[in-house]
């Protein structure tokens, strides 16, 4: 739809709703370990990686619960987006980064949390 419009999505919004999707189907299985572990999408990564972290950018991180702050998983949606061939390779990888960002907060595998998650 062109801007303006009414139903018109920016990338970002398109992006947004991706993540959501993703949220929910993890959250129906894993509701309880998952109570009140916030979801968000930032733009790019902070410039100083974890130390766990090797040299590429990273596409998610998981922030487990601690000092009174719920636990968080964020998804980076410019390093994302330039990681995806399309659309649909997009939803894939945005799909794989939640749910091997939930697998490393609930110390799981990831095909634990999604048994189609297939990984890269």
């Amino acid at each position: 739809m062109p801007p303006g419009s009414p139903g018109h999505r920016t990338r970002a919004e398109r992006f947004d709703d991706l993540v959501l999707d993703v949220v929910e189907l993890v959250e129906r299985r894993w509701s309880g370990p998952l109570a009140g572990t916030e979801f968000a999408v930032e733009e790019v990564p902070p410039s100083d990686p974890a130390p766990w972290e090797d040299d590429g950018v990273p596409l998610g991180r998981c922030f487990p619960a601690e000092a009174g702050q719920p636990a968080r998983v964020v998804v980076y949606r410019r390093p994302v987006e330039l990681r995806s061939l399309d659309d649909a390779d997009r939803a894939e990888l945005v799909r794989d980064v939640v749910v091997e960002q939930v697998a490393h907060l609930l110390a799981r595998t990831p095909e634990e949390i999604d048994p189609h998650y297939e990984g890269r």
